[in-house]
């Protein structure tokens, strides 16, 4: 009787302490997995190409013969600006925000593939000088966008991951500036980065949004100059990491905030706050440990 009791204990511990798909099941089910995406950025960028017309000729003298050789040639010209949309991704911001849900949640990470922006496009340069010497505008082929998040679900970029946290800059603004002190002969520089982005966490088999969210990181550094003109470089490293900081922080709130509204199952894995003396309060859902198996021979 001993034996069978302490057995039955320890295979209930076992199916409590898998992640539970909701609250009345007893069907236990691995953590989510979310694939944390690099932040889409898709600047504007402008760059001036340039071609050419001329004609003219050339004459050429032969004094043995007394007689001019005369050559003409003609060559075209074109010169603008051209603005288009660069896609891209920026390599930073995110470890912090993946730390945050390493630590506050149990899902699991898993790592999507780098994004394939395709194969280089010819400069408007090119495409107009291939069209003057042939006659025919070249038309360049269309390139994956960095935004077009179903798309890359589709072609693989995140296979292993339940969901997606996709991520896109919608503004990136960086602050330098130089203030007097009143009174005095010193001056503060201020150095400082804004950043703005917008959040959506995806479902990878249905594509149902699950959150969305915009959220701000900040960081600034100041220094205090004794004289209005020294200089003092920026602690540009102490920017970066504090608007990476803050940014995870601002991503983690509000993430947790709308599962508990959304996906009350996945607002399951959300671990709980830790207690005043540093010690984080038992998971909800998480059963005391096994007790011990003790098997009569």
């Amino acid at each position: 009787m001993q034996r069978r009791s302490t057995l039955a204990a320890a295979a209930a511990w076992i199916v409590g302490a898998a992640w539970v798909a909701g609250p009345a099941s007893v069907q236990a089910q691995p953590a989510p997995r979310i694939a944390v995406t690099d932040l889409a950025y898709t600047p504007r960028v402008s760059e001036y190409f340039e071609a050419g017309t001329e004609q003219g000729s050339s004459h050429t003298r032969d004094t043995r013969w007394s007689s001019t050789t005369s050559e003409q040639y003609s060559s075209t010209y074109v010169a603008g600006r051209y603005s288009y949309i660069e896609q891209r991704q920026l390599y930073s911001f995110t470890n912090d925000i993946k730390g945050a849900l390493l630590r506050g949640t149990v899902f699991r990470l898993v790592q999507g593939k780098a994004f394939d922006a395709g194969a280089p496009q010819p400069t408007k340069a090119e495409q107009a000088l291939h069209q003057l010497q042939t006659g025919r505008m070249a038309r360049p082929s269309r390139q994956p966008e960095v935004r077009d998040i179903i798309a890359r679900i589709k072609k693989g970029e995140f296979n292993g991951a339940d969901y997606v946290l996709f991520g896109a800059v919608s503004s990136v603004q960086f602050r330098d500036a130089l203030s007097p002190l009143q009174g005095t002969s010193s001056a503060t520089h201020q150095y400082g980065l804004d950043l703005l982005v917008d959040f959506s966490l995806i479902h990878t088999r249905t594509y149902e949004i699950k959150a969305a969210f915009s959220a701000q990181g900040a960081g600034n550094d100041t220094k205090i100059l004794s004289n209005r003109g020294d200089i003092a470089p920026p602690n540009r490293a102490k920017v970066m990491r504090e608007t990476s900081q803050s940014l995870a922080m601002s991503v983690y709130e509000q993430l947790v905030d709308q599962l508990g509204y959304s996906d009350p199952r996945l607002s399951r894995g959300v671990r709980p706050p830790p207690l005043s003396d540093g010690e984080p309060e038992p998971y909800p859902d998480q059963p005391p440990p096994p007790p011990p198996v003790t098997i009569l021979r």
